[in-house]
């Protein structure tokens, strides 16, 4: 039984979080009122800290950015269900678990609070359920996101050679 759960853990993890990311984009990139109040209420409390627009339509943290990040998210989960392409489901789950640190941290920590759409805090749950499966995911396929780290390194931190070869002297 533990085997089972072991072995398709990660594939429901990544289905669960996808399917959640990709049902948000409908109210993200519609404009739909709900998240108009919420990004709104959020760039009001930007533009109190000096940073006006940051969350506005064409701001740096904008509903359509935020959007686009878990649309890549839920892409390369599912892409990374493919054995081959492992890696890049763990790269949607770090996206993805990015992605939901800001928003939990969002709720929690400025005026937008846990409940703003008045849903029984509905949205701020799913936020946190989705932080906690990526964490797990992340965790899961760890192995992978190290040997990604490594290779991304060795590509853009070129290896010396580990002893000069000795030049001739002419004759």
């Amino acid at each position: 039984m533990l085997a089972t759960i072991r072995r398709h853990a990660p594939a429901a993890i990544s289905v669960f979080a996808a399917i959640i990311f990709l049902d948000s984009l409908r109210y993200k990139f519609t404009d739909h009122p709900n998240t108009q109040e919420i990004f709104g209420r959020l760039d009001g409390w930007a533009g109190t800290l000096g940073l006006p627009g940051l969350f506005g339509h064409t701001g740096l943290f904008s509903q359509y950015v935020i959007g686009t990040a878990e649309l890549f998210a839920s892409a390369l989960l599912l892409i990374g269900l493919m054995p081959r392409f492992r890696r890049l489901g763990a790269v949607g789950a770090l996206i993805g678990f990015a992605v939901m640190s800001g928003a939990v941290n969002f709720h929690l920590w400025t005026p937008l609070g846990i409940d703003p759409n008045n849903d029984g805090a509905g949205l701020f749950i799913a936020a946190c359920v989705v932080w906690v499966t990526t964490l797990a995911l992340m965790i899961i396929r760890r192995n992978e996101l190290f040997a990604l780290g490594r290779d991304i390194a060795n590509a853009l931190v070129p290896r010396q050679a580990s002893t000069p070869t000795p030049l001739r002297a002419a004759a």
